[in-house]
């Protein structure tokens, strides 16, 4: 008897650098992976057919046609008025009506973040959503928000940030108060500019777990569960992290293929090296929630691979079956002092 399915999905097939020959492949292993996942494919409809090949007809997975897509250079406002039948607004579409419980895209973040708050809309209390992804560290991960959406924030839209990642990661990842930092360029309050200063007020006089300024090498060192920040310094932060774990695979299987003593070592040391590598890997932490909207929307990283993908379709699978959603607009009133930072 087969499981019950409990998440649908819908996939912008033609979002990202990779296209079809990525969100397919990334599809078919979620689909194995997964019992209780049920997925959409968005896009050009005989090309989806043709990718799929002898798979078309797997009984979890269906294709939803739309004839156009979202370039990855496109303004976000020329795809809401001009891209009504691109495979990312479809996608988003069968979430507003229903038919999808998520939407996963590679595709343009601008474009998608602002054609989900034009379909979607935001839970009351949020003014603007933004994107809270999971970064390695030396010892485990951690949560960052904004990781891109919004380059410029007051006080109060940080705040909001924190409160959000504080309910998205106590449902998550089973914290019951997660403890969030505040990036600054110092931890000393005479540190940072003015809408950092009255952040960290409000944070203060909150009822988040709030320990106070981060400097930059927390997000690999630190302890804090959950780091706010501008969608400036997280996008930076995040390229910089995946750069950063490229480059050390990199030099590190240089150096042990340099010569036949070095490649000997390199034999030797190979287990530990491949749960280094595994440990820094970056497509593991892929897929990142737009938060503050009325459903769930997870972007994938532009350049993914088929691992990558798979794991954002995940996190959309997990934020379903938490009901992320639903407890983020439940707990927002009540969680901690107004989401718009008055006392």
């Amino acid at each position: 008897m087969s499981p019950p399915i409990s998440a649908t999905v819908a996939l912008d097939a033609v979002g990202g650098d990779g296209g079809l020959g990525v969100t397919v492949a990334a599809a078919l292993s979620s689909l194995q992976s997964h019992p209780d996942l049920s997925l959409v494919l968005v896009g050009p409809e005989d090309l989806i057919r043709r990718q799929l090949g002898d798979q078309v007809n797997q009984p979890r997975l269906q294709i939803q046609h739309a004839a156009e897509y979202v370039e990855m250079d496109e303004s976000p406002a020329s795809a809401l008025r001009f891209k009504k039948d691109s495979s990312m607004r479809v996608a988003i579409n069968l979430v507003h009506e229903g038919r999808a419980e998520a939407c996963v895209s590679a595709g343009n973040t601008g474009a998608l973040m602002a054609t989900s708050r034009f379909v979607l809309k935001t839970l009351p209390g949020i003014d603007r959503p933004a994107i809270c992804g999971v970064l390695p560290r030396a010892t485990g991960q951690v949560h960052m928000m904004d990781l891109g959406a919004n380059v410029e924030c007051s006080a109060a839209l940080l705040f909001q940030f924190g409160v959000m990642a504080t309910i998205m990661v106590r449902y998550l990842d089973g914290i019951e108060s997660p403890s969030v930092g505040l990036l600054n360029i110092g931890i000393e309050n005479i540190k940072g500019n003015e809408a950092i200063k009255e952040a960290s007020e409000l944070f203060r006089n909150s009822r988040l777990n709030y320990h106070g300024f981060v400097e930059g090498d927390a997000i690999f060192t630190g302890n804090v569960d959950i780091i706010v920040c501008d969608g400036f310094s997280g996008n930076v932060a995040l390229k910089t992290s995946e750069g950063l774990a490229q480059m050390l695979t990199r030099i590190t299987r240089e150096a042990f293929r340099h010569n036949w003593y070095s490649r000997l070592l390199g034999g030797l040391a190979l287990p530990a090296l491949k749960s280094i590598f595994r440990r820094i890997d970056h497509r593991r932490y892929n897929g990142a929630a737009l938060l503050g909207l009325r459903g769930t929307v997870i972007k994938s990283h532009g350049g993914a691979d088929s691992v990558a993908f798979a794991h954002a379709i995940g996190v959309a699978r997990r934020a379903i079956n938490t009901d992320l959603v639903k407890h983020i607009g439940e707990e927002l009133s009540h969680l901690s002092s107004p989401v718009n930072g008055q006392n």
